[in-house]
């Protein structure tokens, strides 16, 4: 699913545009959440020079399918969308300090080093600023665990800021942007 360098979309600077895409971890439809990540990756987006508003797997939709025993098409799809992006979005809420199972139980059941390739970009939404090292201390690792290269800082948004997030993501992504365009032009140069 990955597109092969010579066609990828190129900046003014010449680096290469890769897919993005956003996956959200809450199990609530229309969430909060899933407006946080879509705001963070279209602001991440306008600094790496993608257009267009990227894929979102939203596992809201997903979730009675995560845990059944057959095989489930939209699970899959949603899989090789993941496994395929070069920069992924993960969202969540923040539940008992962590992020939700239902984001592990979907991360569960992609293979060790799916995500070598990607940028994968941690995002939790808290109630509580106490909870904010959260994104460092339990969704980067299992991002890492992926195979995934993850920048520094991970986004932790509190429910607070949700309505209007803008100040918030574009410090965030002004500090993340730098990582992921020297991430994707070290990718093309490979």
């Amino acid at each position: 699913m990955s597109i092969p360098v010579a066609d990828k979309e190129r900046r003014e600077d010449g680096a290469p545009v890769g897919s993005l895409v956003t996956l959200v971890g809450n199990p609530r439809a229309g969430s909060r959440t899933r407006a946080a990540a879509e705001a963070a990756a279209e602001a991440i987006g306008r600094r790496i020079g993608h257009h267009g508003p990227g894929e979102v797997v939203d596992l809201a939709a997903l979730g009675p399918h995560l845990l059944a025993p057959g095989p489930s098409a939209g699970v899959e799809v949603a899989l090789e969308l993941v496994a395929g992006a070069e920069v992924l979005v993960v969202a969540s809420p923040t539940y008992k300090a962590s992020y939700t199972g239902l984001l592990k139980a979907f991360l569960d059941r992609l293979p060790g080093g799916a995500l070598a390739g990607t940028t994968a970009l941690p995002l939790l939404v808290m109630g509580d600023p106490r909870h904010a090292l959260a994104v460092e201390l339990h969704l980067r690792p299992v991002l890492v665990e992926l195979g995934a290269h993850v920048p520094t800082p991970g986004l932790a948004l509190l429910e607070a800021e949700t309505p209007d997030p803008g100040e918030v993501l574009a410090r965030w992504a002004d500090r993340v942007a730098p990582q992921v365009t020297a991430v994707l032009r070290e990718g093309a140069g490979a």
